[in-house]
């Protein structure tokens, strides 16, 4: 019985080691054959690309003038709408002039009062002079006489300036734009006393040119000044909340003497022609600085760039065309095929545009094109 049972566990046994054994042994000697993927490359080039950097803006007016009261007196009258556009001279309020107008009156008054007195002094030292030459009175007469006249002319310089002063105060009672602009709303209403001392009757922002205050990082600001030279000018282009481009390019004029600690950037101004006046003050845009040269720059296939973790990455051939993973960092699109690549590429290196999904680092290709 012993012996049959060993017979039958024998005969069950023996084929499975058998087959175990069979597909050990085909594990140990078997060696897959490589097949090279079929892939497609592409040579990289460089072009000559003006370097550009994009930024959020605001518009700016370079002109923001508080229209105050320069005398005290009661608002008699405004003479404009609120929000319309003005130009310089334009008479924009009424100050109750009549106390103003009273006293240039009193003030002409005195200077033809003193001309008068000024004038009988003048004839009364002629007579003097000839009366102290021939003895007739004494020298300290003279010297009294013309010491009069001479505190009339005086006088009469004094008065003159006071009747200057009550004209500019008048003239202040007309309160007139300084610049072209559009003015905002009236703060103070007709009727309200007011002093040199009161708020702002008004605001005026002027609209063409008009600036657009932007920022950049320093990086950029840096490297726009490597390619042009320090303290250039630069080509801005400005798009609308809405997307559209603004109809005429702008000038970056001025740039800010720090930067700022606490995002690395510094401050930019473009100056833009407004003659429609489509910018307004304090308005959100975005804007694009152009360099004034152009830099040559290494260009990628989109299609060839892929990402991971570590970051964006090419698969590049060596010079035995085998692949290697050669990781890149890209600035903007060239166009719609290309990226422009700041580091990791150079003119004349191959990269693996098609097939890249059976790509293994370091293993034979097949190029097709």
């Amino acid at each position: 019985m012993k012996k049959f049972l060993i017979i039958v566990s024998a005969i069950i046994i023996l084929p499975i080691i058998f087959r175990f054994a069979s597909k050990l042994i085909f594990a140990i000697t078997y060696k897959p054959v490589y097949i090279p993927p079929e892939v497609k490359t592409e040579t990289i080039q460089n072009k000559d690309i003006y370097m550009t950097f994009e930024s959020s803006g605001r518009v700016d007016s370079v002109h923001e003038v508080n229209i105050v009261a320069r005398i005290s007196g009661y608002l008699l009258k405004s003479y404009f709408s609120e929000g319309a556009y003005i130009k310089k001279g334009q008479t924009l309020f009424l100050i109750e002039p009549s106390q103003y107008q009273n006293a240039v009156s009193v003030s002409s008054a005195d200077i033809k009062n003193i001309k008068a007195k000024l004038n009988y002094a003048n004839k009364q030292l002629i007579r003097a002079q000839e009366l102290v030459k021939q003895d007739y009175i004494a020298k300290a007469k003279y010297d009294e006489i013309l010491a009069e006249r001479d505190s009339l002319v005086a006088q009469l310089k004094a008065a003159n300036s006071e009747h200057q002063d009550t004209l500019r105060n008048l003239s202040y009672s007309n309160i007139k734009s300084p610049i072209d602009g559009r003015i905002g709303t009236i703060e103070i209403s007709a009727g309200n006393y007011v002093t040199p001392s009161s708020q702002p009757l008004t605001t005026i922002y002027s609209t063409n040119p008009i600036y657009v205050k932007f920022s950049i990082s320093a990086e950029n600001y840096n490297a726009i000044n490597k390619i042009d030279g320090p303290n250039q000018k630069h080509k801005v282009e400005l798009y609308l909340p809405d997307n559209t481009k603004y109809t005429s390019n702008g000038i970056q004029d001025y740039y800010d003497n720090k930067v700022d600690k606490s995002t690395g950037s510094i401050m930019l101004r473009a100056t833009f022609n407004n003659p429609e006046n489509k910018l307004i003050h304090g308005e959100y845009v975005k804007v694009k600085i152009f360099s004034n040269k152009p830099i040559s720059m290494p260009i990628v296939p989109i299609i060839s760039v892929k990402s991971s973790q570590e970051g964006k990455y090419v698969y590049k051939l060596d010079k035995n065309n085998l692949p290697k993973m050669a990781y890149v960092k890209i600035d903007k699109p060239y166009n719609s095929k290309y990226w422009i690549v700041k580091s990791g590429l150079k003119e004349g290196d191959k990269v693996i545009t098609e097939g890249m999904i059976k790509v293994i680092p370091e293993k034979p290709v097949k190029i097709t094109n």
